[in-house]
């Protein structure tokens, strides 16, 4: 398993254009990636191309992460998940009308992506628990689902600076209790 450190250094060699650097950060990211494109779109395909597109800016944003600042796996779990919550939106705008068609398609992961997915799961759920019940809620919903703050505002009946600070302060709870 790659250390934090192999990461850092993948992602600064793929910044000077060093492909087998890409190669080694491919190899030792793409699945866990790939399961959060597949829980955020929920279809295989779309995740794969999808997976395609988040190590195409990797690749081209390597030059704007900066080491020791944040998570690299956090930068790049980032990417992935603005990338696919920018799918799902876009195809929400493309398709209104297909949402029956879209539930009857197999969104279940693969035998690899449930394994990988088993490793963390646990722990991002006890982490998870520690949040309030509606918290927990609402960053499920926006960091999950694609929910708008907006949205989420709307439904949980607060104001919209509250909801950016509920999930704001519930993810660094989220972070604080996950890392090592």
């Amino acid at each position: 398993m790659a250390t934090r450190e192999d990461i850092e250094t993948w992602i600064a060699r793929c910044a000077l254009g060093d492909r087998r650097a890409f190669q080694n950060l491919y190899d030792n990211t793409s699945a866990k990636l790939f399961g959060i494109a597949l829980r955020v779109l929920k279809d295989r395909a779309e995740a794969e191309d999808a997976l395609q597109e988040i190590f195409v800016k990797i690749w081209h944003g390597s030059k704007k992460y900066t080491a020791g600042k944040a998570s690299p796996m956090t930068w790049l779990i980032t990417i992935a998940r603005n990338h696919s919550i920018d799918r799902l939106r876009a195809r929400r705008d493309d398709h209104d009308g297909d949402d029956k068609i879209a539930a009857m398609a197999d969104a279940s992961p693969g035998a690899e992506a449930r394994v990988v997915a088993m490793g963390e799961a646990r722990r991002i759920e006890e982490c998870f628990d520690t949040l309030e019940e509606d918290r927990a809620s609402a960053v499920r919903a926006a960091y999950l689902d694609g929910e708008t703050y907006a949205d989420l505002a709307e439904r949980f009946n607060v104001p919209l600076n509250t909801m950016r600070t509920w999930l704001r302060r519930s993810l660094i709870k989220l972070r604080e209790c996950l890392e090592p």
